[in-house]
């Protein structure tokens, strides 16, 4: 008998991942046309590691899952592009960059993307389930087994508002069960739930093997701070969320790379939180609102990221690719407000010194 071994996350690909990085998603650049613009996409993958991103994700939501659509068809040269680019970039920069790709779909579309992933050289994928809504949860993690046999897997608890759905605890605790299982990305945007996957990562004794990373774009800063404190029948955990892989870090990426070390300088050191940190947590939630659209639940938060990055200069379009897709009435006003409210979360000047370098001349 024939016994196929998983594929595992290498040593350096885990080590980064327990450090605890800022991992943007990584939006589409378009053109106004609507045409892909591959010198725009190049350089924003430039910008996110020149300003000390630990990695990329690809082919997520913030990217727009419509790539994949008969017709668009971009997935495949997205994903080649990235690897490629994230390479010769990270040589430049003397430092290995996480690769994540994007990963979803029923099965058989989850293990091809999967795979293709894992032979451009990916880390890992990050396993969206939104394709499963209607599926028990024994069929889900049937479905997780099979895509992590190809690559191994970046766990994802996407909120039901952009696509995700409920998972509860005794998923996430059997989830936390398939041995390649790197991270999971916790984005329910819900305080409960969160705790659902803490708890479960802890209870699966799993804590060491796999990086819990925040996905919650409305309470980035008090997740990193937590030390989340999980009774077992092994005993007291102290289990912390180290990373952060964000929408919202897809803009403004070199102060949230300043921010996530200044949160790791403050755990280590063992001392007290500063309060100012809860106020910047605020600030960041209010920021987060303005660009994710959240008085809308969330129909421009994919507009108001490429909003952002085109007010910047690095997208020349904030175009999606379903045209429909726009800024919502009192958005711009409201990342205008946020611009002028909170200007130590924006790096425009970061961007305007290197921009012509990241567009090379285009």
């Amino acid at each position: 008998m024939i016994v196929m071994s998983l594929p595992m996350p290498s040593d350096k690909s885990m080590e980064i991942l327990k450090s605890g990085v800022a991992i943007p998603a990584s939006p589409l650049a378009l053109e106004e046309d609507g045409r892909f613009a591959p010198a725009r996409q190049k350089a924003l993958f430039a910008y996110y590691i020149a300003a000390g991103a630990g990695g990329i994700a690809v082919g997520v939501h913030t990217t727009q899952f419509e790539i994949r659509e008969p017709g668009i068809d971009l997935f495949r040269p997205l994903l080649e592009m990235a690897a490629k680019e994230i390479s010769v970039l990270s040589r430049k920069h003397d430092r290995h960059v996480l690769r994540i790709a994007g990963v979803c779909g029923k099965t058989a579309q989850a293990v091809a993307e999967g795979s293709l992933a894992a032979s451009l050289g990916y880390d890992a994928g990050l396993l969206s389930l939104g394709a499963l809504k209607d599926e028990s949860e024994e069929e889900i993690l049937t479905h997780c087994r099979a895509v992590s046999r190809v690559i191994p897997l970046v766990g994802f608890y996407l909120q039901p508002a952009v696509g995700g759905r409920i998972l509860p605890y005794s998923f996430w605790k059997r989830f936390c069960m398939i041995e390649n299982v790197a991270a999971i990305k916790i984005a329910p945007f819900n305080r409960y739930q969160t705790l659902d996957v803490i708890r479960a990562v802890a209870e699966a004794g799993r804590e060491d093997d796999i990086a819990l990373y925040t996905g919650n774009d409305d309470n980035i800063i008090i997740d990193l701070l937590t030390p989340y404190r999980i009774r077992t029948v092994r005993g007291e955990k102290v289990i912390r969320i180290r990373g952060g892989l964000l929408g919202q870090w897809s803009i403004w990426t070199k102060m949230a790379v300043s921010l996530l070390e200044e949160i790791h300088r403050i755990v280590e050191s063992g001392e007290p939180v500063p309060p100012e940190m809860l106020s910047r947590n605020a600030a960041y939630t209010d920021a987060n609102a303005a660009v994710f659209d959240a008085a809308h639940q969330f129909a421009g938060c994919i507009p108001g990221i490429n909003e952002v990055l085109r007010r910047q200069g690095l997208l020349r379009s904030a175009r999606c690719l379903d045209p429909r897709l726009t800024l919502s009435p009192g958005q711009a006003e409201e990342i205008d407000r946020v611009c002028r409210d909170y200007p130590f979360l924006c790096d425009d000047e970061f961007v305007r010194a290197h921009l012509a370098e990241w567009l090379g001349g285009e």
